[in-house]
């Protein structure tokens, strides 16, 4: 706003002038102004005394400050919106977006700072990378490329080993960072399953298919345990029958003993004779599921997705041995190293071994009279 040479008791000195009589003419001339000054000076300024005509100039001069300062805001509101994307919490984020209030939208360094939130000793010397973070990242890329569908929880279990004393906070924030999330599968409706209360009391399992590189079809038969969710076997064949399964689960008896329940689909490879005899024989219970219901058999269907997403989508087979080889691996590296949720973080041989221990341990404790 352009300030005026005359005072506010001159101006008011003038209009006093007219109003006595004085043409307005010879009043321009001695004061040195044109007659549309005067007019805009009468209009603006008629009938008040000396401190009105102070107080109103004070007034405009304020209006004209907070107008200033109005779009000042509305700048620096649509300065922040351009550059800001979402909730920017960290320094090198704010670092980002000061970088850009300077150069798009010419703010100085001291405004730009200002607006953020962030002091500009923070900006002119941002953090340096940390050799343990930066190992650690690389640590997490490395484990996340191998195994493709762990989230971070399942990469902090396998870090704290290698890394004591770092959290999973720590392990989320540069999982993120590195842009690792796995995208989440939709939730499905679940039937309740009768849950084992002890290592090799049920089993469950299941057929697998996959092809090799020639389109030769494969078949996987997948055993779990229920309790301890390890995997008891992995059979790759080009055909199972009846009979063939009845020879997997005997051999794996020798090592873990019979389990007192079974829970199959309605395959014609869990209907055979073989099979039902084979069960009757030792005695062990049975369980079929509904046709169409497969989550009545929930605990081998999600270890068949684990065993798809990490392993069979992973390997292109190019024979019979080598999907075998491959398999048993995975199988190794499922049981013994893989941690489980559902059991503690652990993986579950570690945890089976456990509670064989305290079984034994238990064992061992009872009294004479409780044997007899």
């Amino acid at each position: 706003m352009r300030k005026s040479k005359f005072t506010e008791q001159q101006i008011i000195g003038f209009l006093k002038q007219a109003e006595a009589g004085m043409a307005v003419a010879e009043i321009c001339r001695k004061g040195g102004f044109s007659d549309a000054t005067f007019y805009k000076w009468r209009a603006k300024f008629g009938g008040m005394d000396v401190s009105e005509a102070r107080w109103l100039r004070k007034l405009e001069a304020e209006n004209a400050k907070l107008k200033h300062l109005l779009a000042e805001a509305h700048l620096d509101l649509h300065a922040l919106k351009s550059v800001l994307g979402g909730k920017k919490v960290a320094p090198q984020a704010k670092c980002e977006m000061i970088r850009k209030l300077v150069q798009e939208h010419q703010l100085s360094e001291r405004r730009a700072c200002r607006l953020v939130g962030l002091s500009r000793d923070s900006y002119r010397r941002p953090p340096q990378p940390n050799v343990q973070n930066q190992a650690l990242k690389d640590k997490i890329v490395e484990i996340a490329h191998v195994r493709r569908r762990f989230g971070y929880r399942r990469v902090h279990d396998l870090l704290r080993r290698e890394f004591p004393g770092v959290n999973h906070k720590r392990v989320y924030r540069l999982y993120s960072a590195a842009n690792l999330a796995v995208r989440k599968r939709p939730v499905m409706e679940r039937t309740p399953l009768n849950i084992a209360r002890q290592v090799n009391e049920a089993l469950s399992m299941d057929f697998v298919s996959d092809s090799l590189a020639n389109g030769r079809r494969i078949k996987c038969l997948t055993v779990a345990d229920d309790f301890s969710h390890e995997c008891v076997d992995i059979a790759v064949d080009y055909g199972i029958s009846g009979l063939y399964v009845t020879r997997l689960l005997h051999k794996a008896a020798c090592f873990r003993e019979y389990a007192e329940v079974v829970r199959t689909d309605n395959g014609s490879e869990f209907t055979s004779r073989a099979f039902i005899a084979w069960t009757q024989e030792h005695p062990i219970r049975h369980i079929l599921i509904e046709s169409g219901r497969p989550m009545q058999n929930g605990y081998i269907e999600s270890f068949n997705g684990k065993f798809r997403d990490e392993c069979l989508n992973e390997h292109w087979f190019q024979s019979l041995s080598q999907a075998r080889t491959e398999i048993a691996a995975w199988r190794s590296d499922y049981n013994e190293v893989r941690p489980h949720s559902s059991i503690g973080r652990i993986p579950p041989a570690k945890y089976a071994e456990q509670l064989r221990r305290q079984a034994g341990d238990a064992a061992r404790h009872e009294t004479p009279a409780q044997i007899h």
